[in-house]
């Protein structure tokens, strides 16, 4: 676990969990993070139709990507969670019970400690006993299903801006570290900060590490990545279609909103926060509220529970 004496006055007050869970994420990133030059996709600026924001080579800069509705269309829990159920890894029963709390998170618009406490434990419960590895394979395919087709070529072209420029570039999301991994590997991007869950001997624990990586959590993780990495956070960029991502976005010198939500949208405006808009028409990135009803709400809650690293109690 990273030490704690880089904190400094400046950082915001974060719960235990918050900060717990943003080091694991750190830690998971960097050990999977990929050697430079070994991208597989390429989009430049010309093929996605819009002009890269110029970026400038900074070995002391780097670029943090969130993953839903900024790089990939809709979220990347939603479609693995199809996955999943395709593949009857849960019964109609729990996908019922999911639905119910993630169609609660979603309308009510609050966290509820205790409410997504148990929506967490349940998601848990599902992956417990269940090997790394399996998971993993079964996300390889996913992403060839459901994901592929579903990357934004204009942010695609931003972060490949920052590849060019020498800069390390990663995704920063609150879907399991284990998907996300898997998706900045396909996009050659250089790694994935993600909900971190406890396994022993590869085999799932059905607890986290922390919690999942959303919100305070996030700025955590960028902190801590910074922190290990050497990088300056004033020098680093951030993009992201989500006010929950703020404090993620405010601790970077360089903040941009992709697909911003409408407060987000407008406290870049009042911040003077670079904007850009990839979606048809600007319609509202809302397109997981008809999903609660069905499979994707599920995929929300498995976000706390599928992960990459592998951790020993």
């Amino acid at each position: 676990m990273a030490a704690l004496g880089w904190l400094t006055p400046r950082r915001r007050p974060a719960t235990a969990r918050s900060v717990l869970a943003g080091e694991a994420a750190a830690e998971a990133a960097q050990k999977s993070a990929l050697p430079a030059g070994t991208e597989e996709l390429r989009t430049t600026p010309e093929e996605a139709g819009e002009p890269a924001f110029p970026v400038a080579g900074d070995t002391r800069a780097a670029a943090f990507f969130d993953l839903d509705n900024t790089v990939m269309q809709g979220a990347a829990i939603f479609h693995f969670g199809r996955g999943l159920y395709k593949r009857k890894f849960f019964q109609r029963r729990e996908l019922t019970r999911f639905a119910w709390q993630q169609a609660w998170f979603r309308l009510a618009g609050v966290e509820d400690p205790e409410h997504m406490q148990d929506a967490r434990d349940s998601a848990l419960s599902i992956v417990k006993g269940h090997r790394v590895s399996e998971l993993m394979s079964i996300g390889e395919e996913i992403y060839d299903e459901y994901m592929a087709d579903r990357i934004w070529p204009g942010t695609r072209a931003l972060a490949q801006a920052h590849l060019d420029a020498g800069q390390k570039v990663w995704l920063v999301t609150a879907a399991p570290v284990e998907t996300a991994t898997i998706i900045a590997r396909r996009l050659g991007l250089t790694g994935a900060l993600g909900t971190v869950a406890e396994s022993v001997d590869g085999v799932y624990t059905g607890r986290l590490v922390g919690e999942p990586l959303h919100g305070p959590a996030k700025a955590e993780a960028v902190r801590a990545l910074a922190a290990a990495e050497g990088l300056d956070l004033e020098r680093c960029a951030a993009y992201s279609d989500s006010h929950n991502d703020i404090p993620m976005l405010s601790l970077v010198g360089h903040p941009y909103a992709i697909n911003p939500d409408s407060k987000l949208r407008k406290h870049a405006r009042s911040l003077d926060w670079r904007l850009r808009d990839y979606r048809t028409g600007r319609k509202a990135a809302k397109v997981g509220i008809p999903a609660a009803a069905g499979v994707g709400a599920l995929a929300g809650g498995t976000a706390a529970a599928v992960a990459l690293h592998r951790r020993r109690r």
